[in-house]
């Protein structure tokens, strides 16, 4: 039986974070994941929170070498309407700018940045059972691609699986979203209609109804992500294939006809429905859940990735503290604050779908202050208490609107 201090399931972004700070904390890791890298995952515009993180983790030097596209801000457009957030000029004191990534290269530099530190990755390796024991230690069964298994000894399991949600699934955690079912229509598209200087460096976000929005993430090497998101029923209004449905949704919205019209995609276009989800805990005896094992509200706000290395990182530091010897009140020290955060951003994506935010956005009646601390919210800084848009999130919303 192999031995390790903390296992971590999967190697996104929540793992490897989470494999940094143990790391440098001289804490014996151990990762097992499914497939094998690098590999397609969606969730590509990153929020200058993630920058905090990865520093923490200490990976942020060797994701700067891979010459990522960098995103200062994001822009929201209806019909004529734009509003245009700089996060050089955001309420709150902290990253002025990030990374927008093709998540196949950035999860595969991260990975192999823990290993050049000595953490191993078993990759093509499922977890098939855990056991956990009173104090805390489990034994997990693993199987590698060719069905041979074996089992590891944790004294702490960290499971950062995403969508895969292994310990939800075995331990019946998952519960229902309570967002409505969307569905996401994508593909990433050569680019050469690109205006650099005001589509370069940050994610447009195109409002097509109050329902049905676009993204356009645009990455470094000229390609750019399209995606059309919306209730299953209005995405799938065109038949044929997914490939043969973008098409239409790109020849019907003027502004990605002009600019992606003529543009061949690089992958055929794919469809994800019902991503929205949620779990009863988040953490238990002798493990803890991060990223997207735990909650994943809406792809609007690009939240995914901040809340995966968000997670990532205080469950890790927690994990120590606790091999340490010392108590960690994991309700209050972890399952409180990271959903403080979530909740803030729920406020926000159930604004966005309602209409309530995108009257905020487009209003002729601007608050300087405000849209500054709006700023620091859609950069991810959705646990600074002196921001009344975290604060009192729901209320500071609802007045706005009502002001305008």
């Amino acid at each position: 039986m192999e031995k390790t201090q903390v296992l971590i399931i999967g190697a996104g972004p929540s793992a490897t974070v989470a494999a940094g700070v143990l790391n440098k904390k001289g804490v014996s890791v151990k990762i097992i994941e499914k497939e094998s890298f690098p590999r397609f995952v969606i969730g590509e515009s990153l929020l200058p929170r993630c920058m905090d993180n990865l520093e923490k983790a200490g990976l942020i030097d060797e994701v700067k070498k891979q010459g990522f596209q960098t995103k200062n801000g994001a822009k929201f457009i209806d019909n004529n309407n734009v509003c245009d957030f700089n996060f050089s000029d955001q309420y709150t004191d902290g990253w002025s700018w990030t990374w927008q990534v093709k998540r196949a290269d950035f999860d595969y530099c991260l990975a192999k940045a823990i290993e050049d530190r000595g953490v191993e990755i078993e990759y093509n390796t499922m977890v098939t059972d855990v056991e956990f024991f009173e104090d805390g230690k489990s034994i997990t069964t693993v199987s590698d691609k060719n069905g041979n298994s074996k089992q590891i000894s944790a004294d702490h399991i960290i499971d950062a699986s995403g969508y895969g949600r292994v310990l939800p699934r075995l331990l019946n955690l998952n519960k229902p979203s309570d967002f409505p079912v969307r569905t996401s229509l994508f593909a990433h598209f050569k680019d050469d209609l690109r205006h650099e200087e005001s589509e370069g460096d940050r994610i447009t976000i195109i409002v097509h109804t109050q329902e049905i929005w676009i993204w356009i993430i645009p990455f470094s090497d000229h390609t750019t992500s399209v995606g059309i998101v919306g209730s299953p029923e209005d995405i799938d209004c065109y038949d044929g294939s997914a490939n043969e449905k973008l098409q239409q949704w790109i020849d019907k919205i003027p502004e990605l006809k002009k600019r992606f019209g003529s543009m061949p995609t690089l992958f055929d276009a794919r469809q994800i429905t019902g991503y929205s989800a949620a779990v009863s805990q988040l953490y238990g005896k002798g493990f803890t859940l991060t990223g997207n094992a735990t909650e994943f509200l809406d792809p609007v706000f690009s939240s995914g990735v901040t809340f995966a290395t968000e997670s990532g990182a205080l469950a890790a530091e927690l994990v120590a503290k606790n091999l340490n010897g010392e108590n960690v009140d994991w309700e209050k020290e972890y399952a409180d604050y990271i959903n403080k955060g979530v909740d803030v951003f729920r406020t926000f994506v159930t604004g966005w779908y309602d209409g309530t935010l995108q009257k905020i956005f487009f209003t002729e009646k601007e608050n300087e202050l405000m849209k500054k601390q709006i700023c620091s919210v859609l950069a991810g800084y959705v646990w600074d208490s002196s921001n009344p848009f975290v604060k009192k999130h729901k209320r500071a919303l609802k007045a706005l609107s009502n002001a305008i």
